[in-house]
């Protein structure tokens, strides 16, 4: 599960390695990298909203 984490989490900072893109896209189902995305996605605009409240 780190694994997943780390691969997108690179991957949306832009420092995914083309030997790791290429082993994540060997994986047999792409479902984890989904969802891990989304948490983090989520978890990210959630952490946003709770910095700007408050400094508000």
């Amino acid at each position: 599960m780190f694994g997943v984490i780390k691969s997108v989490l690179a991957s949306m900072l832009g420092v995914q390695s083309q030997q790791n893109y290429e082993n994540d896209f060997a994986e047999r189902s792409a479902l984890p990298y989904i969802i891990t995305g989304i948490v983090i996605v989520v978890l990210f605009v959630v952490s946003l909203i709770v910095l700007v409240n408050f400094l508000t």
